[in-house]
């Protein structure tokens, strides 16, 4: 059997980038057979997981540009069945994709808002005057450039031999070190202890100390936080939820104790799961 694994698609996005390789680790590491599984957004990929269409979703978390892939933070919020199992982190490189033969010539660039955020220097110093519209993926929009050379796409250079557009601008996001953080997400959690460990918690009330509490917590255990987030409750202004990365260095005993000790500072405690990191090179990429 195949396991079946949910990304944002259209083909060519970065995400699906991902999933790729990570289906192809599974395949040389563990002998397994994947199905990849495109949905037009990224909480429906978590949701087809929840809902048992798919066996593991692929979603973006952060990115090293931007930050906080928000959607993602929110839906996992909702969808607390979700386990985190694997993390992957892939160097994440721009093209400005159209028909058109200059960069004068362009009116309107489409993508994802990440991707037009990690970009906006170099469109405000290349394209100043184009009107920039967000898409739901960095390749949905392909086809309707490809009957309009006034318009263009930002997308991954794969996306270019995908849909046969030529580049007319590479690497064009502000920072060249630009990498984003990819969740593997399933029902089961992972069985083998990992480097990483995320929880998300709401507080009981607003008031002096009430997140100062949950973080001495780990800071008198000397466990380090790699990333902390926060998130609105969407219940009532002012109220937050928080996203922690805790870095599994100390003794399991630790956590577990820093993990029962939260709870008691906390409104509601959710552990989403202990995972390993797997960076991904270029090389990788371009074996796809």
């Amino acid at each position: 059997m195949s396991i079946s694994i949910a990304h944002l698609g259209p083909t060519g996005t970065n995400t699906e980038t991902a999933a790729l390789a990570y289906a192809r680790w599974l395949e040389q590491h563990k002998g397994e057979n994947c199905l990849l599984c495109p949905h037009p957004s990224i909480a429906q990929s978590l949701y087809s997981v929840a809902n048992g269409e798919t066996q593991q979703a692929v979603v973006p978390v952060e990115n090293s540009t931007e930050g906080s892939v928000t959607m993602t933070l929110d839906s996992l919020w909702q969808l607390d069945r979700l386990q985190i199992q694997q993390e992957l982190v892939l160097p994440i490189c721009h093209v400005l994709l159209s028909r058109g033969t200059s960069l004068k010539g362009i009116k309107t660039v489409y993508s994802h808002p990440q991707a037009l955020a990690q970009c906006q220097r170099w469109l405000e110093a290349n394209l100043p005057s184009v009107v920039l519209i967000p898409t739901n993926s960095t390749t949905e929009a392909l086809h309707e450039i490809n009957l309009a050379p006034t318009s263009a796409a930002i997308a991954a250079p794969r996306a270019s031999k995908l849909y046969h557009l030529p580049i007319l601008a590479n690497n064009i996001n502000d920072y060249p070190d630009n990498c984003t953080r990819f969740w593997v997400l399933g029902l089961t959690p992972n069985i083998v202890q990992g480097e990483r460990i995320s929880v998300g918690f709401s507080v009981p009330e607003n008031v002096p100390g009430a997140l100062v509490k949950p973080l001495q917590v780990f800071a008198k255990r000397g466990i380090n936080l790699s990333r902390i987030e926060s998130r609105p409750t969407k219940r009532s202004l002012g109220e937050y939820v928080f996203f922690v990365d805790l870095e599994v260095k100390s003794e399991p005993n630790s956590i577990e104790e820093a993990l029962i000790e939260l709870r008691t500072h906390t409104e509601v405690l959710k552990v989403f799961g202990s995972y390993q990191v797997l960076f991904l090179q270029q090389k990788d990429i371009d074996q796809l």
